[in-house]
C-alpha cells in the first residue's frame, strides 16, 4: 500500500495493490474502522471534527474487488492552518520539523504535514480490507490499550475496551488511566503508554525465514506508525530477566491431536514462523509532543525560542492507537497469509 496526503491538505488517502478479486467490499466496512480512529471521539481525544467519510475511488465494481489496484480517499473537513502560522519557522519539540527541513529543504508546516498522525487514515481504510480476508479463515485481531503512565491494566475483558474512552480492557484501571489524562493535560503535558494486539485463529507456518519473519515484518510494520518508539512480541524485554526454563513454552499433545503450548512466552511465533498460539505484540507510545507547556527551542536559523503549542492534540495518543496498530498488524498478516498459499506445492491443490 502507498499513503498519500498531509494533514491540512485537500484530502488524504491509500492506494492497495494485491487485493484478491471478489471480495465483497462496501464503504461500510471501511467506514466502522475510520469511526474509532477519528478524532473528537470523547474529551480524552484532539476535538478536531473530522467525519472522515470513505470515498471508494477504484478496485470495487458492483460491491465486489477487481483484483486491481484499489483507491481510497478521505476528504480533510475541520482544518486551522492558521495555529500554526506564528510557529511555521520555529522547530517544535519532539517532531519531525528539524528533518523534514534537512531532508527535503522544504516541508508543509500546517499541522505536521506528512508527518501527521493523520496520515494514519490510509493504514486504517487498508487494515478494514485486510481485516476481512483474514475473517474468512477465522483471523481476528483485537488491540487494546495496556498501560497509561504507570498504570497497567491488570485484567483483560474484551467486551470492556470499546465501553470506556481508553480503549482499557480493565474496568478499574480505564478509570485511573482517564483520570491520569486528564491531569496531564491540565497541566499542559501529556502522557505515553503501551498499545496491545492479539491476534487468535492464527494458522501455522506463516512468516519467511530469515530476513521477513512474522516479528520483523511486524517490528517495521508497527514502528512505521509516527511517535511508537519500542516493540515486543510475547514475552518481550521480560526474557532478558529469566533463564530459559522460565521462558520456554512446553509442548503438549491436545485431545484433539493437535500439538500445543502450555504457556505463550514466545507470543505465538518460533524462528519467525507462527505457532498456531495468540500472536501477541506491544508497542511503546511517546507522549504526545505538542503541549501547551511553554519549551525551548530554535527556529530555522538557529535562534532560541520559546515556543507554546496551539492546536487541538492528543493528550495521550494511546486510544486512538489502537486500531491504527490493529490495522497494521492485519496488513502483515494478510501478506503473509497470501504468499504462504505458495509455499508448499501440495497447497496449489490438484490439476
Amino acid at each position: 500500500m502507498t499513503t498519500w496526503g498531509e494533514s491540512h491538505g485537500e484530502a488524504l488517502g491509500v492506494v492497495i495493490d494485491g487485493c484478491p478479486a471478489g471480495l465483497p467490499l462496501s464503504d461500510g466496512d471501511i467506514q466502522i474502522e475510520l469511526d474509532r480512529r477519528r478524532p473528537g471521539q470523547s474529551a480524552l481525544t484532539s476535538q478536531r471534527k473530522e467525519p472522515d467519510k470513505i470515498a471508494i475511488l477504484s478496485g470495487v465494481f458492483e460491491g465486489k474487488t477487481l483484483g486491481t489496484p484499489i483507491s481510497l480517499m478521505v476528504e480533510n473537513a475541520d482544518v486551522i492552518s492558521k495555529s500554526y502560522e506564528d510557529i511555521k519557522d520555529t522547530y517544535r519539540p519532539g517532531h519531525a520539523d528539524f528533518t523534514y527541513d534537512e531532508k527535503y529543504g522544504v516541508r508543509d508546516y500546517r499541522g505536521g504535514g506528512r508527518a501527521s498522525a493523520r496520515e494514519t487514515v490510509g493504514r486504517v481504510a487498508a487494515g478494514a480490507i485486510a481485516k476481512k480476508i483474514l475473517a474468512l479463515e477465522g483471523v481476528r485481531t483485537t488491540g487494546f490499550v495496556r498501560q497509561v503512565g504507570d498504570i497497567v491494566a491488570e485484567e483483560v475483558d474484551y467486551d470492556q475496551i470499546e465501553k470506556n474512552p481508553v480503549r482499557c480492557p480493565d474496568a478499574k484501571k480505564a478509570c485511573e488511566m482517564a483520570r491520569l489524562i486528564e491531569k496531564v493535560r491540565s497541566e499542559g503535558d501529556s502522557i505515553g503508554g503501551v498499545v496491545e494486539v492479539v491476534t487468535s485463529g492464527l494458522p501455522t507456518g506463516l512468516g519467511d525465514p530469515v530476513f521477513h519473519k512474522l516479528d520483523a515484518d511486524l517490528a517495521a510494520s508497527l514502528m512505521s506508525i509516527g511517535g511508537i518508539r519500542g516493540f515486543e512480541v510475547g514475552m518481550g524485554f521480560e526474557v532478558a530477566r529469566r533463564r530459559g526454563s522460565e521462558a520456554n513454552d512446553v509442548m503438549y499433545m491436545d485431545d484433539d491431536g493437535r500439538l500445543r503450548f502450555r504457556t505463550n512466552n514466545a507470543g505465538g511465533l518460533l524462528g519467525g514462523i507462527s505457532n498456531g498460539e495468540d500472536l501477541v505484540v506491544r508497542i511503546a507510545v511517546k507522549p504526545t509532543s505538542s503541549i501547551s507547556k511553554t519549551q525551548e527551542t530554535v527556529d530555522r536559523q538557529g535562534s532560541p525560542k520559546e515556543l507554546q503549542v496551539k492546536g487541538r492534540h492528543d493528550p495521550c495518543l494511546c486510544p486512538r492507537a489502537v486500531p491504527i496498530a490493529e490495522a497494521m498488524v492485519n496488513l502483515v498478516l494478510v501478506d503473509h497469509l497470501l504468499i504462504s498459499r505458495l509455499s508448499r506445492i501440495d497447497s496449489l491443490g490438484s490439476g
